[in-house]
């Protein structure tokens, strides 16, 4: 049997989506289940960064085109919010990238546009 990296973390985070989509739906942009998973993060004591910007290094230099991941949430997983028709490998790529750059281990997709909410687990 597998082990989960941040098994009780990505559960406790997938919660908090399944429960703000409960409340929401389906139907709303990317920005306001940003400003209510902050909200639940503040209220659960979750400790967390908006909008965290990465640097691209390539050889001797940063890239002047910067990262910027949805929630890093834990200072250890990357959260990133879709509001798509469905998550496909490029919403996978992105958030792998993410990773890189973070030297992070662990992902997690969320889409809240679908009936149920869907997430996928990315893990570098």
């Amino acid at each position: 049997m597998s082990h989960l990296i941040y098994k009780q973390e990505s559960y406790e985070i997938i919660g908090i989506c399944m429960d703000i989509h409960n409340h929401l739906g389906e139907g709303f942009s990317e920005i306001v289940y940003k400003d209510a998973l902050e909200y639940e993060f503040n209220k659960h004591q979750i400790p967390f960064q908006r909008e965290k910007e990465y640097a691209v290094h390539y050889k001797d230099v940063i890239l002047p085109h910067k990262f910027y991941a949805d929630f890093v949430v834990r200072d250890s997983i990357i959260l990133e919010v879709k509001t798509v028709s469905q998550l496909n490998n490029d919403h996978l790529q992105q958030t792998l990238n993410y990773l890189s750059v973070s030297n992070s281990k662990l992902g997690i997709v969320v889409n809240f546009r679908e009936k149920q909410l869907k997430y996928k687990r990315v893990v570098r």
